[in-house]
């Protein structure tokens, strides 16, 4: 009989009683190794960067960063099971294509259950699979007030109002902050989904301006229009940019 193959998996719950209990469940496995156990957001993107386990179990309501803002920040997620208390979040996990989701208090065998579909699930995933998950997850928070972006283990944390111009560049988005630059693997239409509309304006289909930096518009060329901004940058606007612009101004 061909025996299960070994799995890793990295714990995250910012309550330790939780963690203790995982631990528990998970040594009652012999083939599962917990290669981290981390207690916030944080320390799990840094976890599973680093670590690329098989599985991760991971808590949604925990300060600093949610379960679904740290999958927005994997490229690759690992196979993941939802643990929470909260029930209301169930759709929205399938959503992300979670294996299993546990609402505690959960039983030791009902964690086995979810334990053996993450079993299942590891090796069969495919990169492209992976990765749409993790496009899904970028896109399911709607509205956000601000921008998490993903710098090597590095989680940098942009309140929306500080970010002024955000161009779509290769396979990515490039955001000005403050003098700064910063790339997120994202579309400019899954951005501009979770910004708010009325700050954020598509003045060309590969600009996204803030428009709190605005500080005027000068005709180019016929029915060809810049914006000027407030630190003398300068934009292109399209004919549709521009509608929207006076829509808004």
């Amino acid at each position: 009989m061909t025996s299960s193959p070994a799995l890793r998996v990295v714990i995250v719950d910012d309550e330790e009683p939780a963690r203790t209990l995982l631990r528990e469940f998970l040594g009652r496995h012999p083939d599962v190794t917990i290669v981290a156990e981390c207690a916030n957001g944080f320390e799990a993107v840094k976890a599973v960067t680093e670590l690329q386990p098989d599985v991760l179990f991971l808590d949604i309501q925990m300060p600093k960063l949610t379960g679904f803002e740290v999958l927005e920040l994997l490229e690759q997620p690992p196979a993941v099971v939802f643990t929470t208390a909260y029930d209301e979040y169930a759709l929205k996990a399938f959503e992300v294509h979670a294996v299993d989701y546990l609402l505690k208090p959960f039983t030791a065998e009902r964690f086995d259950e979810a334990l053996a579909r993450a079993r299942g699930r590891v090796g069969r995933e495919s990169g492209e699979r992976l990765e749409a998950a993790a496009r899904e997850a970028r896109g399911t928070e709607g509205s956000r007030d601000r921008v998490l972006i993903r710098e090597g283990t590095r989680v940098v944390v942009l309140p929306v109002e500080k970010v002024d111009v955000v161009e779509a560049e290769d396979d990515c988005v490039r955001i000005r902050a403050e003098g700064k630059e910063y790339r997120k693997q994202t579309t400019l239409g899954e951005l501009e989904r979770m910004l708010p509309s009325e700050r954020f304006v598509r003045v060309h289909r590969s600009v996204l301006l803030n428009l709190d930096r605005l500080a005027k518009l000068e005709l180019y060329a016929k029915d060809s229009r810049v914006a000027i901004l407030k630190d003398g940058t300068r934009l292109p606007v399209s004919r549709a940019g521009y509608q929207r612009l006076k829509e808004l101004l």
